[in-house]
């Protein structure tokens, strides 16, 4: 009877070793699945620095127009998120997954609607409708695409450190794609915005003018293709290098409970609620910054021939310190790193205000691009902690992982948008002149307010709300064993 124990244990433990080993990703899957959303990235990026500026001064529409598709295309596609997250719920089970066919499926599509969006159409009347049309459109697309790409994080292992691990690789890739992105754009398209392209004379104004809208068309088309070329190519790499796992928490033969109940428990969790109302915060002030920036150097501070190259040099600081805020939160926790990689962001930015030259400039670019990463790292990477508490308080609910992301983006889009609408609407109050190369004092002073104080007050409300975050590293370790025994 011994000796049977004794094997038993053996088999057990042999079972427990073999489970944690597959559970493990190679290097391999971790950079497919990173490079997987390098390209929402790219295109993201492109439209949060240069879509603003596109819609002012190259397609000419005014800043009401342009504040409306702004606000109207991120509320379109914030309400699209529960949506695409209430399908992915119901959706099948097929030879490549459940949520590979989503992201496979949408993108082409979304190259041809991002394509769309930065061209500029024959006619002028009706030019309001056709870039309200087509953001909303690829706000909808990138969300069929995105919504199942931060679902798949749930499923790519059960192991804790693997997922974190994963998070890392795919946050440095994004802030690289996010790199990209503003480098292919910002390069190609700098010389549409720079003042030797002006009219210096009344009696040629018109002939350099046309010159100058032809001229600036062509780049942001070519701009567009290449981001397209590049959607393509990457979205090609995650399929072939990611393999999706199956929920191994629930028995298959399990009845899941409706969505609309499942959709309740998640609202209802407070971990979840505190998470995304505090980064929801966070992220708009972000969003401030990126949409304003290249309008702030253009028009506010004279820096309109280098603001490509301090963008690049926010998003290489914020490239390079990814593993830094990845060691931090590991040896310190993620609420710390949170707090001390979001903070560092205010005082530089209201520096840039308030003493605005080229080498104050780089250096607010180095210690801005620390805040971006922490930013963008953290959020992601501490939803897979509050789905893991709530799959402990709800050990029924299955499937369910798509509304804590997709709520998470519609949340953060909602308010973003709301922020972009009214800062463009502002820019209108002060007087901005569509097409111009010099604008108005007031213009610039707002600017500067949409830098820096607006930014400021966001981040201090966010970090406010998130002091109240309950998952320390001491319950999530807690959590981690309990779900070790579900499994």
């Amino acid at each position: 009877a011994v000796k049977i124990h004794t094997k038993d244990i053996f088999h057990l433990r042999l079972v427990s070793v073999l489970s944690k080993l597959d559970q493990k990703l190679s290097v391999c899957s971790k950079l497919c699945f990173a490079i997987g959303g390098v390209p929402n990235q790219v295109a993201g990026s492109a439209t949060a620095f240069f879509l603003q500026i596109y819609l002012l001064d190259v397609a000419q529409i005014n800043p009401f127009q342009a504040s409306m598709v702004l606000f109207i295309g991120k509320a379109w596609g914030a309400v699209t998120d529960p949506v695409v997250g209430f399908f992915i719920t119901k959706s099948r089970w097929t030879k490549i997954g459940r949520l590979m066919p989503w992201m496979v499926g949408c993108t082409p599509f979304v190259v041809v609607s991002y394509f769309y969006l930065w061209f500029v159409p024959p006619f002028t009347n009706g030019r309001f409708i056709w870039y309200l049309g087509f953001y909303c459109l690829y706000q909808t697309l990138i969300t069929c695409f995105h919504v199942p790409y931060s679902a798949l994080t749930m499923f790519l292992s059960t192991d804790q450190k693997e997922r974190d691990s994963a998070t890392a690789y795919r946050m440095t890739l994004e802030v690289l794609g996010t790199l990209v992105g503003a480098a292919i754009q910002g390069q190609i398209v700098a010389g549409a915005h720079t003042l030797k392209h002006c009219p210096q004379h009344n009696n040629n104004t018109t002939v350099t003018t046309k010159y100058q809208t032809k001229h600036n068309k062509e780049l942001y088309m070519i701009a567009a293709g290449v981001i397209g070329g590049v959607f393509l190519i990457c979205t090609v790499v995650m399929f072939l290098g990611v393999k999706e796992r199956e929920d191994p928490y629930i028995s298959k033969t399990e009845k899941q409970i409706p969505f609309h109940k499942g959709f309740f428990l998640v609202m209802r969790h407070g971990p979840y609620l505190t998470l995304t109302t505090a980064f929801l915060f966070i992220s708009v002030a972000i969003q401030l910054v990126q949409s304003n920036f290249v309008l702030f150097c253009t028009y506010a501070v004279d820096l309109r021939d280098h603001f490509q190259n301090i963008v690049l040099t926010i998003l290489v600081s914020a490239v390079v310190s990814i593993p830094l805020w990845q060691w931090f939160l590991e040896r310190f926790g993620k609420k710390t790193a949170a707090f001390c990689g979001i903070t560092w962001m205010m005082p530089f930015t209201m520096m840039l205000v308030f003493i605005p030259n080229l080498v104050v400039a780089y250096v607010v670019a180095v210690s801005s691009g620390l805040s971006v990463a922490a930013s963008l790292l953290l959020p992601w990477s501490m939803l897979p902690d509050v789905v893991d508490d709530f799959r402990l308080a709800n050990p029924h609910c299955k499937g369910y992982e798509a509304i804590f992301y997709s709520f998470y983006v519609f949340f953060t889009k909602f308010a973003a948008g709301i922020s972009l609408g009214v800062s463009t609407l502002c820019l209108e109050f002060a007087g901005y002149d569509t097409g111009a190369c010099r604008q108005p004092a007031q213009v610039a002073y707002t600017l500067k307010l949409l830098i820096g104080a607006a930014p400021v007050a966001f981040i201090v409300t966010g970090l406010l709300i998130l002091l109240l975050y309950p998952i320390s590293e001491d319950v999530r370790l807690r959590n981690k064993l309990c779900l070790e025994e579900l499994r």
